[in-house]
């Protein structure tokens, strides 16, 4: 199976990168640079979140490290597990990508190859890196060693500091199609083709969340509460207690993601330190849980502002399916099964106010991502979402 055949909506990027992995591997085998002419060593991969950014990077480094344009199983299975000892992740579960981190990544990316073709090195989260790191990780970009590649994740090239830019070969993805997500669903997940259609339309083509959607019926019964909840606010007193509640719906979302994955580590730390369960943890090895259950905290703390971030961002949809029917547009909603409750909400406001109220939405993703306290940002934007009753309003 190529390692191309479960991405979807990026034909143009997949032809560049399949270029650029055949003439890779064409001058390794002769030793002839000059046939690599499709290559760089400095990749970055653009494009809105949910896109497949980090899937396409990781089918380029399979690519890379096996040879061949279309990779082989062995390497692809092993690339997924994040095990291939050419491969190298810099990613980061906090708000930011510490330069310790970079450092550690760079020492490595200097090692040749163990196995593969190229050593790989791809950093999933490039727009999370301070000033200080970018120019920490420049050179390195500059002049890597003659069989590194790197390859730097990020929603758009304005996100990174001028001088990486000049020095990375960019591609743009775009944002795939609800049928393409749909199709991708069905063919690599088994979903039901309707249940599908829905996901992928209510996560608006985003390719991370159309499958939690489509494999979670719990995340799609706190999407629905949450967009319920909106359309129900109707005082300043209820917007504080909708504020409230969209916190611990996020929180349940974060907890869910998190707390598997936190005991696997743990029961894997604990196995790697050849500690039984239930055994206690001697005193010298305290300090190397304790830096685990502190990664943990900040993946938490990052789990949490991305699942308030994909309630605004479900809010958006709401208010704009909205909009489109008090403009009579003619255009798709995105929660169409709330179509009778949605054409109530347009009876019950101006077209201005929906404008205000999307604006507001935007507004408290700024705010909560510049460190706001998320339920002063909530209860502000919800106070902007107050409607009268839609027998009051259609009068």
């Amino acid at each position: 199976m190529s390692v191309w055949t479960e991405l979807t909506g990026q034909e143009q990027a997949i032809a560049v990168f399949r270029a650029a992995a055949r003439g890779a591997g064409h001058a390794a085998s002769v030793g002839d640079a000059a046939s690599g002419q499709h290559m760089t060593h400095s990749w970055l991969i653009t494009g809105p979140p949910g896109s497949g950014r980090s899937n396409l990077a990781y089918a380029f480094a399979t690519a890379l490290i096996a040879g061949t344009p279309e990779g082989d199983d062995a390497t692809r299975i092993q690339v997924e597990a994040r095990s291939h000892p050419d491969l190298h992740v810099l990613a980061t579960e906090g708000v930011i990508i510490k330069r310790d981190d970079v450092r550690e990544i760079v020492r490595r990316s200097h090692y040749a190859p163990s196995v593969g073709r190229h050593r790989v090195i791809i950093v999933e989260d490039a727009d999370r890196m301070t000033e200080q790191t970018s120019n920490f990780l420049l050179k390195e970009l500059e002049e890597p060693p003659e069989r590194t590649v790197w390859i730097l994740c990020a929603p758009s090239e304005a996100d990174l500091i001028p001088t990486i830019r000049s020095r990375v070969r960019p591609v743009r993805l775009q944002m795939p199609t609800v049928a393409d997500v749909a199709d991708l669903l069905v063919r690599r997940d088994g979903v039901d083709p309707e249940l599908a259609e829905r996901c992928a339309r209510e996560a608006q083509c985003h390719i991370g969340m159309a499958h939690r959607l489509a494999t979670s019926p719990e995340a799609r019964r706190r999407r629905s509460e949450t967009l319920q909840l909106a359309l129900a606010v109707r005082s300043a007193s209820t917007a504080v207690m909708t504020a409230a509640r969209f916190l611990e719906i996020a929180g349940d979302d974060a907890k869910a993601i998190t707390e598997l994955r936190d005991a696997e580590e743990r029961a894997h730390a604990l196995h790697s330190l050849g500690l039984a369960p239930g055994q206690a943890v001697p005193q010298a090895l305290r300090p190397q849980l304790k830096a685990l259950e502190d990664d943990q905290k900040r993946r938490a703390t990052r789990s949490l502002r991305d699942g308030i971030d994909r309630i605004l961002v479900d809010l958006a949809s709401l208010y704009r399916d909205i909009l489109l029917i008090q403009l009579d547009a003619r255009v798709d909603l995105v929660n169409r099964e709330l179509h009778d409750d949605l054409r109530s909400a347009a009876a019950s406001a101006t077209p201005a106010r929906t404008l205000a109220t999307l604006d507001a939405i935007q507004a408290a993703r700024e705010r909560i991502e510049g460190n706001v306290q998320p339920a002063l940002a909530l209860e502000a934007m919800l106070v902007s979402a107050i409607r009268t009753s839609p027998k009051r309003g259609a009068a």
